[in-house]
């Protein structure tokens, strides 16, 4: 089931984190056209995987 708003609060946390989509498919070990789908509403991100990304990109944009 698809959740809304899902793919574009990840792309809002990388771009926070100041990451690009390659940068951030390195650091997260995400094929980037995994992310590429995701930002893009093609594929749904798991509610777990999206809620520990999240939580990885907000503590990213902290310490930058």
């Amino acid at each position: 089931m698809d959740r809304p708003n899902t793919d574009s609060k990840i792309k809002m946390a990388r771009i926070k984190a100041g990451l690009s989509q390659a940068e951030m498919s390195r650091q997260f070990k995400i094929p980037v056209r995994t992310l590429q789908d995701w930002e893009a509403g093609k594929r749904s991100t798991p509610e777990w995987a999206e809620i520990l990304i999240i939580e990885k990109l907000e503590k990213i944009a902290e310490t930058s």
